[in-house]
């Protein structure tokens, strides 16, 4: 009867386990628009076709970046951190997945003891012998807790949504990385343009130089003419030199961002001479599957509403069954006997009554943090849409301006022949060749300056689009 009557508890509890209190998770609403406003004249991807999966960076066809994203990964610090973060997590998931199963232990104690003879409230009195007894105890024990009310099943759920918004982070570092290596990268190659256009334009000027000493020494023109080159070609010089500290910075950011010291890393020089390719850049819906940190954050508002459930599971009774099996002797002789034989089946149900607002508190904590987790999956998704909106922005501004400046540059070298010529002839002074001079180098240094902006931003509005991530990505809860 002892038997059935335990039976008939345990499969009570384990019917009762279907049961779970706290809200369902509904994936919350967020600020949409039917377009982006930045996309008229722009091409409408269809979803998840506008890059190349994973290896967005392709599209710009650099062979020399290709190779160096392609030892980003193996070798990068914090990627590996964050590979391990996502190691942790699913852990995490295994460690809170064990509470559905019963836990089990042995245990194995030979113990003697001795009483003492003038131990108080005895039969016989103060001064008598103490008894002397011996135990060998070997047991087998079970307890298990009925998830009555889902506490256990939430929090499972609540470590894979965390998993899963831990996996989605590390999608966010990858792209994020890829990305500052194309940026510095560009960078760097606008660097190495600004160097070349500086030492060719300090031959120039050495060239003017030499004209204005030769003139000089004829008679045709005065002193000063000399000093204002030599002044404009030390300028030249010192500008030429400036650009290799930024040149040494990027070169080593990047050796950073290959696990490399800067010490054993080096690029050769080459100008900049990519052009920003098109892409096409899909509806704002799109970024919802698109954008890995968007899926985290969404992720976690799934986790937080499970701690709601979880909150609200501790103002429930909890149901424990215990049982034991084992043998109980007074020496090793007798241990395996069948009457050293002892069994035990139990079952306890536990129910708070007063804890002082506790429960209350943590019922209130949990709906606060959902309420944050939900703000913060919004404003991430409004983050992401700015971020695409300023970089298809910045494209097409960019991209006219360096119209306009291709035309400045060719308007002011006309202008450096021309004065030049006249200097030679002796119409205009040299003045006229230094202001002229001057402008054409600001307007070609502009240009590249552009060209490198217009890099940045295409690298920039990629990782705003996902970089060819999507959320079907993700490893399933």
């Amino acid at each position: 009867m002892r038997w059935r009557a335990a039976g008939a508890a345990a499969l009570t509890g384990l019917a009762l386990g279907g049961c779970m209190v706290g809200p369902d998770y509904v994936r919350p609403s967020t600020p949409m628009t039917p377009a982006f406003k930045e996309t008229d004249g722009w091409k409408v991807a269809q979803p998840r076709d506008h890059l190349p999966r994973g290896a967005w960076w392709e599209i710009f066809g650099d062979p020399e970046l290709n190779g160096l994203e392609a030892q980003l990964e193996a070798a990068n610090q914090d990627l590996k951190v964050a590979e391990a973060r996502l190691r942790e997590a699913r852990a995490q998931v295994r460690f809170s997945r064990a509470a559905l199963f019963p836990t089990l232990s042995t245990s194995f104690g030979p113990s003697s003891i001795r009483e003492s003879g003038n131990r108080p409230f005895t039969s016989s009195g103060a001064g008598t012998g103490g008894g002397h007894s011996g135990d060998i105890l070997l047991s087998l024990d079970l307890s298990y807790e009925v998830d009555l009310w889902g506490r256990v099943r939430r929090t499972v759920a609540a470590a894979r949504h965390e998993a899963t918004a831990t996996a989605a982070d590390l999608q966010t570092a990858r792209l994020s990385l890829h990305a500052e290596l194309a940026t510095d990268y560009f960078a760097l190659r606008a660097v190495d343009a600004q160097k070349q256009l500086l030492d060719a334009t300090v031959q120039a000027f050495e060239a003017a130089l030499q004209l204005t000493t030769t003139r000089f020494e004829g008679g045709a023109a005065p002193k000063s003419d000399v000093a204002q080159a030599q002044t404009q070609l030390d300028t030249t010089r010192a500008q030429a030199t400036d650009v290799t500290v930024q040149r040494a910075q990027l070169e080593h950011a990047i050796a950073i961002l290959l696990g490399r010291p800067p010490a054993d890393f080096s690029l050769p020089l080459r100008a900049l001479d990519t052009r920003p390719p098109g892409i096409p850049v899909g509806l704002p819906s799109e970024l919802l599957e698109r954008r890995p940190d968007i899926a985290a954050a969404e992720r976690r508002v799934a986790e937080a509403n499970e701690q709601i459930g979880i909150a609200k599971a501790a103002y429930y009774p909890a149901l424990i069954l215990n049982a034991s099996v084992g043998f109980e002797g007074s020496t090793f002789g007798n241990l395996l006997n069948a009457s050293s034989l002892l069994w035990s089946v139990g079952a306890s149900l536990t129910q708070t009554i007063f804890d002082g607002g506790r429960r209350r508190a943590t019922s209130e904590a949990a709906r606060a943090s959902y309420d944050a987790t939900v703000a913060a999956y919004r404003q991430t998704t409004l983050t992401a849409f700015q971020q695409v909106e300023d970089n298809v922005a910045g494209l097409r501004i960019l991209d006219e301006e360096a119209r306009h400046q291709r035309q400045a540059v060719q308007s002011a070298q006309q202008s450096l022949e021309l004065f030049t010529l006249r200097y030679r002839g002796g119409v205009d002074n040299y003045l006229q060749v230094i202001t002229a001079q001057t402008v054409t180098l600001s307007n070609q240094r502009t240009e590249i300056d552009i060209l490198g902006r217009r890099m940045t931003a295409s690298v920039l509005l990629v990782k705003a689009l996902g970089g060819g991530w999507d959320v079907t990505d993700l490893p399933t809860p």
